[in-house]
């Protein structure tokens, strides 16, 4: 039987409970501790970390092939974070650096960095409606959609232009704008030049339904062809409700085998969209869009017409009238003639009110 000391047995009672403070000590500190760490991560994490001066929401757009140096410029020149350490150290521990995804990313206000960095490298985006219309050329039609997407105006025009690759599509650099249809579509950010196109081209098919081209084939026409007739008219006037009217003359006319002798036309040919008045002198231009000299329609479009004017010509109003001129009221409206005589009369009265408004050209 084993025989302790009292005084002995006192020391050991006194390190166990010297000991067992010191193991509580050191719990207490490492509770601490992990209490500083874990509000300290949840900071990093999940504390609001993105102001966006009392805006809701704001969208950022990161291009194609961009690295983290990219994206931390972009959102730090737009002021949106607020501790720009702690959103890069999480970024690197959710490896996001190397997960870069390109689009158009809706930031919203309060969001944590987790939200945020979860976000981007999701890579979810957020469409683009991409809107164009009142469009007269190519350029003009490259430059406003490149201001909606990724694609540079210069990388869509080539494409416009890329008598190879349009080949594909049944159609000539004259008539490749036809597949464009005035509308709102929905579309990525990170859309390129060729995607766009090819988006553009799938949805004018979906354009021409059964019923639309029944009604092209009872003209005689292609699709190509009411575009480009649409395309005369979209720029003879603006009043929808007068659009069938217009196009029922040059359907009269190319009936008789007329000239078409639309003013849009020599507009087109010559360049100058800021001309009010066409003159004789206009009607001598060497270009195959001059229909005073040559007979049926233009080689192509000269703008990319509405649907109201496409659907005008489909539906074009079935009358006598061969001849029209704008009305002298400048209203925008058209004064219409079935003869030469009835015209001259209305052209006289028309020229009179340019007269006294002093437009000469």
């Amino acid at each position: 039987m084993a025989y302790y000391h009292p005084k002995y047995s006192k020391n050991i009672k006194k390190k166990r409970t010297v000991l067992h403070k010191f193991i509580i000590y050191i719990l207490g500190l490492l509770i601490i501790a992990a209490l500083i760490i874990g509000y300290l991560l949840y900071n990093v994490i999940y504390k609001s970390n993105v102001w966006l001066n009392e805006k809701e929401q704001l969208a950022i757009y990161i291009p194609t092939n961009s690295n983290f140096n990219n994206v931390k410029s972009i959102l730090y020149e737009h002021g949106v974070i607020i501790n720009r350490k702690n959103f890069e150290w999480l970024a690197k521990q959710k490896t996001y650096p190397g997960n870069i995804k390109a689009g158009k990313f809706l930031i919203k206000e309060g969001m944590s960095n987790d939200k945020l960095i979860n976000l981007l490298r999701s890579g979810i985006n957020e469409p683009v409606q991409l809107i164009f219309n009142n469009i007269r050329t190519k350029k003009q039609l490259a430059e406003k959609i490149s201001e909606q997407i990724e694609a540079d105006d210069e990388s869509i025009l080539s494409l416009l232009n890329d008598t190879s690759y349009i080949k594909k599509f049944g159609l000539t650099s004259h008539t490749i704008t036809t597949i464009f249809i005035p509308n709102t579509y929905e579309f990525f950010w990170n859309t390129n030049a060729k995607q766009f196109i090819e988006r553009i081209y799938s949805e004018s098919k979906k354009f021409w339904t059964d019923e639309r081209i029944n009604k092209a084939n009872e003209l005689n026409m292609t699709t190509i062809e009411v575009i480009t007739l649409a395309s005369i008219i979209e720029q003879e006037t603006s009043k929808n409700d007068e659009k069938p009217v217009i196009a029922g003359v040059y359907i009269n006319r190319l009936n008789k085998n007329w000239r078409l002798q639309a003013d849009p036309t020599l507009i087109f040919a010559l360049g100058d969209y800021g001309i009010k008045r066409v003159l004789n002198e206009h009607k001598e231009i060497d270009s195959p869009y001059n229909t005073y000299k040559i007979r049926g329609l233009p080689p192509g479009p000269i703008c990319i017409p509405s649907i109201a004017s496409i659907d005008a010509v489909l539906n074009y109003e079935k009358n006598n009238y061969l001849y029209f001129c704008a009305k002298d009221d400048l209203s925008g409206y058209h004064s219409f003639a079935k003869t030469n005589a009835q015209h001259v009369r209305n052209a006289r009265a028309y020229q009179k009110a340019l007269n006294k408004m002093r437009i000469w050209k």
